[in-house]
């Protein structure tokens, strides 16, 4: 097992799984961050979040996974970013499972407004398409150790001026 955990392929797998999930939040957030009002009105269909925190959500959700995207694409503090998103990825299938519990005809509001409920349905291949995110992001925060990227050059220049003091 720790020979698994030491792999050094782990950095080059990382490396894919967050920049595809990275680009999948700064795709996703977008549309959040120009429209608030119109993801709000997402939010809300869901009829899951009280309606006092509708507003706040949908205002603060867009900035965490701009945060994460950019996070992991750059590969700065990786583990944190990964945690991010797969605690959102949790929370987003629990509410795709509530609104087809509720039976709901909707747009899942990821990547567009409720107008776009034929290019965006919610059914079980978005909760299949969020839960292997959801195992790609916990890839990379079990597996992940030395992730490629700004941590890893900082670490690097950290070690060096460590050897030469």
């Amino acid at each position: 097992m720790s020979r698994w955990m030491s792999w050094r392929g782990h950095a080059w797998l990382g490396l894919a799984a967050r920049l595809y999930l990275g680009f999948v939040f700064l795709m996703a957030c977008f549309h959040k961050l120009l429209h608030p009002d119109v993801f709000a009105l997402d939010v809300a269909t869901y009829q899951f979040l009280p309606l006092w925190a509708i507003n706040g959500f949908a205002l603060v959700l867009p900035w965490v996974e701009l945060l994460a995207g950019i996070m992991l694409v750059i590969g700065f503090r990786v583990r944190a970013a990964s945690l991010l998103v797969a605690l959102m990825m949790v929370s987003f299938v629990i509410s795709l499972l509530w609104a087809l519990h509720l039976d709901l005809d909707m747009s899942c509001g990821c990547f567009a407004s409720q107008g776009a409920t034929q290019d965006d349905p919610i059914s079980w291949r978005t909760i299949v398409r969020d839960g292997v995110w959801l195992v790609q992001a916990l890839y990379v925060l079990f597996f992940d150790r030395e992730p490629l990227g700004v941590e890893r050059l900082v670490n690097a220049v950290r070690k060096r001026r460590a050897a030469q003091a």
